[in-house]
């Protein structure tokens, strides 16, 4: 069987982490098809725990400005100019945010499929020629992010996506064959 059998693999297998994108904006309808399509992925007692906060046009800047708030004045004179550049050619930000539940096996579960939530949507979008790198800096910790850009108490930021269509894509890494990782019983 060719991987034409295999759509869903051959996506997987194809998907890059994007870094460097084309200025070019996706259209608003798009996106939306793309979150709900992320939204088909599994969550336990359908919670669907995520929601998200985009932004894109000219409320990048405040996207820039609010990682910029989080840094030390140190960080903040080294990485500011870089920063400011890099984030106003991304077409979009999108910050996937989901609530914390304080039961330990809740939190875990919603965890997992906010997770899962975020690989659906990069699968999602790399059908479509869009590309995603998922970012988990330490800005999406400080408080000063969270409260500009709209993360209330009792919710964790899962990630940051930025989003756009690829300037570069990377050549494949090696990846290590599953057998390597198994442990089989009986």
């Amino acid at each position: 069987m060719s991987t034409d059998d295999y759509p869903v693999a051959e996506t997987l297998r194809q998907r890059r982490t994007i870094r460097q994108f084309k200025p070019d904006p996706i259209p608003f309808a798009l996106l939306l098809e793309l979150l709900d399509i992320a939204n088909w992925a599994p969550n336990h007692g359908l919670r669907e725990p995520w929601r998200y906060i985009l932004y894109r046009g000219e409320a990048r800047s405040d996207f820039t400005e609010a990682v910029l708030g989080s840094m030390s004045a140190e960080d903040k004179a080294k990485y500011a100019e870089q920063r400011t550049r890099d984030y106003a050619v991304i077409p979009c930000h999108l910050i996937v945010v989901m609530k914390e539940d304080p039961r330990q096996k809740q939190w875990e579960e919603d965890f997992g499929a906010a997770c899962g939530w975020i690989q659906s949507f990069q699968l999602a979008a790399w059908e479509r020629g869009i590309g995603v790198v998922w970012k988990t800096n330490p800005y999406i910790y400080s408080p000063y992010f969270r409260r500009a850009v709209g993360v209330t108490d009792g919710e964790k930021v899962v990630g940051v996506l930025h989003v756009g269509y690829p300037d570069l894509v990377p050549a494949p890494r090696p990846r290590s064959p599953a057998e390597s990782k198994l442990t089989v019983r009986g």
